[in-house]
């Protein structure tokens, strides 16, 4: 029974769920959902609904549809409205006739003449919201009215000469009617503007800048933007898309009737609250719009199509529209709430009672005052230095929780400089052969600071898992690093599900969420070595540069990983059963290896690793500050051999003067002592060790 437990809770479908939800394409997952639902609908209850014949008519006549819906989503999207599309869009029908088959203008120059029109109408609503502060409601109802008024003046104008007109053009018969590969014309525009706009809103600076005037116009002004403009050429782009829409309409109809474009700004901002983008502006997809203009298009032209009357129609939309906006509503709402509930998915990880730490235990683990005199370095200057590391001058580098590299110049630590402001939250730090600083930066990736402190990225992606729904390519928790003799960057990455705010929730789940990466500078090329890792945190190249060792946090044990040899690309267990939490790994100079350990073990954490179901409803229904967590606050540093066999401890018992231990190196006779929540770097004297030994020289040589 307990084998098919373990099986589930480390196989758990769960983790698929919570993947899925992540994704931000599952927020219209309620209009993509409506619009499937609406399509077999139809499709099952009207004859021949799904014939090729029947569908290029749905599309030949939806197509228009979709662009003014567009032009409605971007002034929406920047916050507004304009209801001004549906006689803009009529107008621009008219003049596309008038221009082409009454005076007889080039299409092109027709062309150009009515979106600029269109673009005009844009200017005259963007002007007065952007530059004159008026409201958008008002604003673009009183254009809809002059418009409006004044299509129906030319349309009775000029009646006797729209009913006469007759095309002899093949170019507008094609845009008319004609297909690309079985789609309409028009339809094919449609695709290629609503791709067109999808790009310009999210790549493009000015459509970025709309999004974000649309978020929060007060911090898109903070940031920079021209807000005035962004929201001016927000306009003038729903007046050019609305433009385009009544050109091809009329190349489709070759007519102009008093009810053209009736209703259509209605149908539009209907549409594009249906496909989720939000009235308040910033947040919502062209796709968005697209759905919940297919909704609307489908809905009245299959009721039609089922001989149902036109006021049971409207009726019938307003209460579809009604429910699901509602649920569209509460989803984007709740959505968050049922991710945070599903996305934790803690693993089964059974443990062996660890060996004993207690003063009297007689084992190399014994508890003893080794660290609690260390000498202070830095103290109250710096702010969690995780990693530690000391160049060929002896100078003294470390990371500051702030995002940049300090150094203190030796020989007595007392000058305090910034070498390098990275940003992120800096983690594990090695030197290559040519001096460059390399860093780890959660949420960054890899990064390198030169020895004249030009900052330089190495790497911030690795090879996608193809497996996987979530994209992992992106680094989210790069962690230590060390370099190989062939200057191979090695790294760890602690968690692909996680960000470093909520490191400790991957120590809930104790699954296998992250992966040891390889970057090689010679082909600038990262790839992955490992995965399905639980918490790889430390790295370390042996002192042979034939293996890369590394520590699993939460499994508390030690791993080799073969890079030379006929092992190579081989991974076996060097140190199992650890009684604490295992950090950042470096050499010593006797020929073994210092590791830190940021926690101790207790039975009843050891315990509640065995028990998923307590742990999951521990983070379900418990306040964050009341969780049963890991013993974090204990400082202990062992050393190691290459056989795996454990030397010596050396304790701060309490963590009085060194908490949270994540990082210990070896440097003339000295060791020094970093940790992710200390506020100084520790420092004691080695009695045995050799007083010329530096971790340079170990690696690269003498200079």
């Amino acid at each position: 029974m307990k084998s098919l437990q373990r099986f589930w809770h480390r196989n758990s479908p769960q983790l698929f769920l919570g993947e899925l939800l992540e994704k931000r394409w599952m927020e219209p997952i309620i209009p993509f959902t409506l619009t499937i639902a609406v399509f077999l609908a139809f499709a099952l209850t009207i004859p021949r609904y799904t014939s090729l014949g029947n569908l290029q008519q749905l599309m030949f006549n939806f197509a228009e549809q979709g662009m003014v819906a567009i032009a409605m989503a971007f002034s929406v999207l920047s916050g507004g409205i304009d209801l001004s599309v549906g006689s803009v869009f009529a107008m621009s029908n008219f003049l596309a006739l008038y221009f082409y088959l009454i005076l007889g203008l080039p299409l092109p120059v027709m062309i150009v003449a009515v979106l600029a029109f269109g673009a005009l109408m844009g200017a005259v609503n963007g002007g007065m919201i952007a530059y004159g502060k008026t409201r958008p409601f008002l604003t673009t109802l009183v254009v809809l009215i002059i418009v409006r008024a004044a299509y129906n003046k030319v349309t009775a104008a000029f009646t006797d000469e729209l009913a006469s007109i007759n095309s002899e053009s093949p170019v507008w018969d094609f845009m008319g009617g004609g297909t690309i590969l079985g789609v309409p014309t028009n339809m094919a525009v449609l695709i290629v503007v609503a791709v067109a706009t999808h790009f310009f809103l999210t790549r493009a600076r000015p459509g970025v800048h709309i999004m974000a005037v649309g978020s929060s116009r007060k911090a898109a002004r903070h940031a920079g933007v021209n807000v005035k403009w962004a929201l001016f050429s927000a306009y003038v782009i729903s007046g050019a898309l609305s433009a385009l829409a009544g050109i091809f309409y009329a190349a489709r109809q070759n007519s102009s009737g008093t009810d053209t474009g009736v209703g259509w700004e209605i149908n539009a901002l209907a549409a594009v609250v249906l496909g989720g983008i939000s009235l308040a502006g910033g947040r919502g997809t062209i796709a968005r719009a697209m759905m919940g203009a297919a909704i609307i298009f489908m809905l009245i032209s299959g009721m039609v199509q089922t001989g149902i009357s036109g006021n049971f129609t409207t009726a019938t939309i307003g209460i579809v529209l009604l429910i699901a906006v509602g649920f569209n509503v509460k989803w984007v709402k709740n959505k968050g709430k049922v991710l945070q509930k599903v996305y934790v998915v803690p693993s089964w990880v059974d443990f062996e009672p660890p060996p004993s730490i207690a003063r009297d235990s007689g084992t190399v683990f014994a508890e003893n005052d080794r660290l609690r005199d260390a000498e202070p370095i830095a103290l109250n200057q710096i702010e969690g230095p995780e990693d530690i590391i000391l160049d060929r001058d002896d100078h003294l580098y470390t990371v500051n929780r702030n995002g940049s590299i300090i150094r203190f110049r030796a020989p007595d630590y007392t000058v305090r400089e910034e070498f390098a402001r990275i940003g992120g939250r800096p983690l594990g730090l090695a030197f290559d052969r040519d001096q460059n600083l390399l860093v780890c930066i959660a949420g960054m990736g890899v990064y390198g600071v030169k020895p004249d402190r030009t900052v330089f990225k190495v790497t911030d992606r690795t090879n996608r898992t193809r497996t996987r729904l979530k994209d992992d390519s992106r680094l989210y928790l790069a962690d230590d690093l060390d370099v190989a003799p062939d200057g191979k960057i090695y790294f760890s990455e602690a968690t692909t599900r996680y960000e470093l705010t909520d490191w400790a929730l991957d120590g809930f789940e104790g699954r296998g969420n992250g992966r040891l990466i390889c970057h090689d500078p010679a082909t600038g090329t990262t790839r992955t070595i490992l995965k399905n890792l639980t918490f790889p945190n430390g790295v370390c190249i042996a002192h042979d540069g034939k293996s890369v060792l590394w520590a699993s946090t939460w499994l508390c044990r030690v791993y080799r990983y073969w890079i030379a040899t006929e092992k190579a690309g081989t991974c076996e267990l060097l140190i199992d059963n650890l009684p604490g939490y295992c950090d950042n790994i470096n050499r010593s100079s006797d020929g073994n290896y210092w590791l830190a350990f940021v926690g101790l073990r207790s039975p009843v954490y050891d315990l509640a690793m065995a028990n998923p179901g307590f742990r999951i409803r521990m983070v379900k229904q418990i306040p964050p500050d009341e969780w049963l967590c890991p013993g974090i606050n204990y400082g202990c540093v062992i050393k190691f051999d290459d056989k795996g066999n454990v030397l010596e401890s050396l304790w701060d018992p309490g963590g009085t003067s060194h908490p949270t231990i994540t990082s210990v190196r070896e440097h003339k006779g000295y060791l020094y002592i970093g940790g992710l929540e200390n506020n100084r770097i520790g420092r004691i004297r080695l009695p045995n060790a050799d007083p010329g030994w530096e971790a340079h020289k170990s690696y690269w040589g003498a200079a």
